[in-house]
């Protein structure tokens, strides 16, 4: 049996990345999906969940849909980045199997309370409302996971203004809990995820294996590239979300620093901010660390190899 994780994700073009890296790894024991407005809508990455799961036959792993809008603002979508769907540029597989008649929310807390403490880690790669929610709803759920490793922030880097990412700007104040719970955070942020740049040569490597689920990936790159040029002035588009799900499979593919973290929620230039505080050496019982350096080469070779494992599907 592989690590324990939930990922809490709105797919997303790198959502739909990290969905097959944790597939694909034997190692990974991806006890469900669920989803969270952003990217774009609720209904739209919820489709899309279900239909990256049908691209890989992987037809047993649960899809819990969560929180439309975050806990008090407006939700904010990023068309501009992944499209209409959430995943323009590729022919999306219909699902042949259906959301969980449960709540994100409820799926999240029923899991972590109904296995052994220290074995589930969550893994949220979008706004982090759900993973808020159930810490409000049910705060023994803290002392009770493994970890947080969580895509969004970044240190002195923002995308959705000067200062703040997106994840953590569309629901500031759900961060603002997640980030001050007591449980360990890892923070994979923009300063991190900016080292993941999807190559001509990488996207090669991936269109190498061969399979419809690496076509797929490459679609998905074609489409990523463009909107990141045209949105973002990237020439090769940075594919955050994976990381996060790398991390846990391989700690060495990033170097990590521990720091105080909070979030900014009221400031007029700088909501949503991460603030680290690096003026010291962090004190001995600081949960909350950021990734600092990647190892990029080993970072793609985890995502070729996944992708290669998924093969023409893993029908479990």
């Amino acid at each position: 049996m592989g690590r324990k994780i939930i990922l809490d994700c709105d797919p997303g073009h790198d959502d739909a990345v990290a969905i097959l890296l944790a597939l694909g790894n034997d190692n990974i024991d991806l006890l469900g999906i669920t989803t969270i407005g952003g990217n774009q809508t609720l209904h739209k990455v919820t489709y899309n969940a279900l239909a990256v799961l049908e691209q890989a036959h992987a037809y047993s792993v649960p899809v819990a849909a969560g929180c439309a809008s975050p806990l008090i603002r407006e939700l904010e979508t990023a068309p501009g980045v992944h499209g209409d769907t959430g995943l323009d540029g590729v022919d999306l597989p219909k699902p042949s199997h259906d959301v969980i008649g449960k709540h994100a929310v409820d799926f999240i807390i029923d899991t972590i309370m109904g296995n052994e403490p220290k074995t589930i880690t969550l893994v949220p790669t979008g706004p982090l409302t759900n993973i808020a929610m159930a810490v409000r709803k049910e705060p023994r759920i803290v002392e009770r996971v493994k970890e947080v490793v969580l895509m969004g922030g970044g240190i002195h880097v923002g995308n959705w203004s000067a200062v703040a990412e997106f994840n953590i700007k569309v629901d500031p104040e759900a961060a603002h809990v997640v980030f001050n719970a007591s449980w360990p955070v890892t923070m994979i942020g923009l300063n991190l995820t900016h080292q993941a740049l999807c190559t001509p040569a990488r996207q090669r490597d991936i269109e190498s294996i061969g399979t419809p689920t690496a076509d797929f990936v490459s679609h998905l790159m074609d489409f990523f590239r463009k909107s990141y040029a045209e949105n973002q002035g990237f020439v090769d588009p940075p594919v955050h979300d994976p990381c996060a799900v790398a991390y846990l499979l391989d700690p060495e593919v990033i170097t990590t620093r521990k720091a105080p973290i909070d979030i900014e929620t009221k400031g007029d230039l700088t909501l949503g901010m991460t603030v680290a505080d690096l003026r010291a050496p962090a004190p001995a019982d600081c949960h909350t660390q950021f990734g600092e350096k990647l190892d990029v080469d080993r970072f793609w070779g985890l995502i070729h190899d996944a992708i290669a494992h998924i093969g023409e599907g893993i029908d479990k």
